[in-house]
């Protein structure tokens, strides 16, 4: 299955929008109507690229919205850019989510002891390809960091893209460890550190910072698939987030091809995007203590 975005707003505005339509080109919800698995059989996964690598604009799917596009994050009434703390420049992976996962925030989890964050589980591909914004490719999984991020458990897995020219050399965490040196620990860092130019502490972690294995990611993933399952079906309280969807069959929030398209023309036609703020190009170097 193809997919492809419709940008619609300013880019580096509050209004701007990612929307995503199926090969059909009709207009779906990432967080719903992509499936999770690419192949359920080899255990790959397909995975919604939020922020490409090397880029600063904190992207999100928006799971508050109806159809839940792309937008960028705002905290305390500002867009976010996610700072760039030496050595690192932006994100050091194509960071992004797989669709049809949630992290229940009802649901304490048995080892880290902390609730889910109430969104879809996010992914770091380690692969050499520079990914677009929007993009949607398959994923194997090699392994994955307990972040436990403001009291909340937030897990990231890592995975590699099958498309990468080297991805039939990974299987398990310890292959990006062995062929790729120095990059668990590089984001184990950057997970430390990147809130604290905010004036937040340090972020702590599961398993002392121990990465978790391939098995342990798997069973992971498929855990918030069904507690994805469970929200979709409204067995659980779905709260503020849209689970408007166009594809789920027997669910409650399912809506028409047409509706799906009265909900993305109700907003701007994309426009001439306003330049990124020269502060997202600041450096910031800390000493640790």
């Amino acid at each position: 299955m193809s997919y492809s975005v419709e940008e619609r707003g300013r880019e580096n505005t509050p209004q701007y929008r990612v929307y995503f339509k199926n090969a059909e080109g009709k207009y779906i919800s990432p967080f719903h109507d992509i499936p999770i698995y690419a192949n359920e059989t080899e255990n790959i996964f397909n995975a919604v690229v939020e922020v490409p690598r090397w880029t600063n604009t904190k992207m999100e799917i928006a799971t508050k919205d109806a159809l839940n596009p792309l937008k960028q994050d705002v905290k305390k009434g500002n867009l976010r850019y996610v700072s760039n703390v030496f050595p690192h420049k932006g994100y050091i992976w194509n960071y992004g989510a797989i669709p049809q996962t949630w992290e229940d925030p009802g649901h304490r989890d048995g080892d880290t002891g902390c609730c889910g964050d109430n969104d879809p589980i996010d992914i770091c591909d380690i692969g050499s390809k520079v990914c677009s914004r929007g993009q949607v490719i398959q994923v194997k999984v090699l392994g994955t960091l307990a972040l436990i991020d403001e009291g909340e458990t937030d897990w990231k897995v890592l995975v590699i893209n099958t498309e990468d020219p080297e991805a039939g050399q990974y299987s398990d965490i310890e292959d990006i460890r062995r062929l790729k040196p120095g990059y668990l620990e590089a984001t184990l860092d950057w997970f430390r550190r990147y809130k604290v130019p905010d004036g937040k502490p340090e972020n702590q972690f599961g398993f002392s910072g121990e990465f978790q294995s391939r098995d342990f990611a798997i069973k992971t993933v498929k855990d918030t698939h069904s507690f994805w399952k469970a929200l979709i079906c409204k067995k659980t309280d779905a709260g503020e987030l849209s689970c408007m969807n166009t594809s789920v069959c027997d669910n409650p929030y399912h809506c028409s091809a047409g509706q799906a398209e009265a909900i993305v023309h109700t907003t701007d036609p994309y426009g001439d995007p306003e330049p990124i703020p020269s502060s997202a190009d600041k450096w910031f170097f800390y000493e640790q203590p």
